[in-house]
């Protein structure tokens, strides 16, 4: 009998990482995996830039490196076979060979508020592709859409996803929190300030206001910058160092690893925050804390892969009964 086949469509190496994880536990379908592609045009563009998107040079160099190492099989842009589901961490471009595919959606962390042009997508049917991850799940092009909470969920149909989708399940990465408090790092006690990417990807931040509130919260403590990972390097440190030149830096680690050992986490909008708010850290953000806590993801000791899976499985084979005890617990 032939195996079905399933293509996981990937980007970052948290969403690389997440759907591996869901790929362990499908073994009874022949798995691929692709870097994220548009099947357009911008598959010929975007690349060449250095960050910007998920499919961006360097994004796509970590993932690649990644699927190698891990010798998991790829099938760029999904060409070489004919796949019966895809699994993806993003809706906000459905490439063109798997538009009529059985999709399924995997939230990928932190969800941004919505904003002025969340609301053109969603009113006025501008592209998804122009709003960041606040649009996420507006495309409807999915067959079920996996979420972190039931806080996320209660936020997604306000937004205007159909509730029938949804299941709240936890999501890979964000599930087991208290399994980062054993790591080598060799710091503790410290306020960390994680960086965004945001004038990466042609948005505002005034950097200097985050450095100084950086120091303000600490009062005297030791700071640990994060920088993220698609973020302009020397840039930053310069900056950095103009004000605070005895913090430390670091462009590379385990940034879960100095959430887990800091005091205080400071951010703008990371998925580092679900990390934190699990964790029971002093958080600061642009969102106050009472309504970040609503969305802190399921804690289930890193069961949400196999949850996942299991429900993809009961879906194909049109098993939901089954599934029904799991979704009312979580108000799916």
């Amino acid at each position: 009998m032939t195996k079905k086949k399933v293509l996981f469509i990937v980007g970052s190496l948290n969403t690389t990482t997440m759907a591996h994880q869901i790929h362990d536990h499908l073994r009874e379908y022949d798995r691929y995996f692709s870097p994220f592609y548009t099947g357009n045009l911008l598959d010929h563009i975007i690349p060449k830039f250095k960050y910007f998107t998920i499919m961006a040079q360097s994004h796509r160099a970590n993932t690649v490196n990644y699927l190698k190492q891990n010798k998991l099989p790829m099938d760029f842009m999904g060409r070489s076979q004919n796949y019966d589901f895809v699994v993806m961490c993003s809706d906000l471009i459905i490439p063109r060979n798997v538009k009529s595919k059985r999709l399924f959606l995997v939230q990928e962390g932190f969800i941004l508020p919505a904003n002025f042009w969340f609301f053109m997508v969603r009113n006025f049917g501008f592209h998804r592709v122009i709003c960041d991850t606040a649009a996420t799940g507006l495309s409807d092009a999915y067959d079920l859409f996996f979420v972190a909470s039931k806080g996320y969920r209660d936020l997604f149909i306000r937004r205007g996803i159909k509730p029938e989708k949804i299941r709240v399940t936890g999501i890979p990465n964000f599930d087991n929190a208290r399994s980062y408090l054993d790591n080598n790092f060799p710091h503790r006690h410290y306020v960390l300030a994680a960086t965004s990417c945001l004038r990466e990807t042609g948005k505002y931040e005034n950097r200097n206001q985050f450095i100084h509130k950086a120091k303000e919260i600490a009062a005297g403590r030791q700071i640990i910058f994060k920088l993220h990972p698609s973020e302009d390097i020397r840039r930053a440190t310069r900056e950095i160092r103009k004000i605070l030149p005895e913090a430390l830096i670091f462009s590379s680690g385990n940034t879960n690893h100095m959430v887990a050992n800091c005091d205080v986490l400071l951010t703008r909008f990371s998925s580092v925050l679900l990390i934190g708010l699990a964790l029971g850290k002093e958080v600061h953000a642009d969102l106050p804390t009472e309504e970040l806590l609503p969305l802190m993801p399921i804690q289930n000791d890193g069961a949400s892969a196999r949850i996942i899976a299991e429900n993809i499985k009961a879906y194909l084979e049109e098993r939901f009964p089954r599934y029904k005890d799991y979704h009312r617990e979580y108000g799916s």
